[in-house]
């Protein structure tokens, strides 16, 4: 598993008005909705019953939304970068950047295990995610995502 087989390039985005969680939550619902034809409001709620159980801002400016969806045939992912940062309620208390979010099939253990660790992995290397903050651009962040093949996990 790599991230060009979560991802598609209609699924990043470079997002300029999130103002708070829940509109990033919208936004990402959205962006799922139009990138895989997920349902927006199911999609939402999934993601902010997921965040009911605890905050998925693991540090560092980086969110890693994720819900398991009935619909769902595999794992597939979304990625914004925000402009302009928003409280996520992240571990380390900063606000969050970069957000890639996860969509699964109910059923999906291992795959959305291994999906989330490739993802949490990926993003933690700092030199990573300073390339990602310093581009604008959807296909540039598209590319800079999908080329590093050493992320991959079996």
């Amino acid at each position: 598993m790599n991230l060009s087989s979560l991802l598609t390039p209609e699924a990043v985005k470079v997002v300029s008005n999130a103002t708070s969680k829940k509109r990033l939550l919208q936004t990402v619902g959205e962006l799922a909705h139009a990138a895989y034809g997920l349902d927006i409001s199911k999609t939402v709620k999934a993601l902010q019953e997921r965040e009911n159980l605890g905050p998925t801002g693991v540090g560092h400016g980086v969110a890693l939304p994720h819900a398991r969806i009935s619909s769902m045939e595999n794992v597939v992912g979304t990625f914004i970068l925000l402009e302009n940062p928003v409280d996520f309620g992240a571990v380390d208390h900063l606000p969050v950047d970069l957000v890639f979010s996860l969509f699964a099939p109910t059923n999906a253990g291992v795959e959305h295990l291994k999906a989330l660790a490739l993802v949490s992995r990926t993003l933690r290397e700092s030199s990573f995610c300073a390339k990602l903050r310093y581009n604008r651009d959807p296909a540039t962040l598209y590319a800079i995502l999908t080329a590093s093949q050493d992320t991959a996990v079996a």
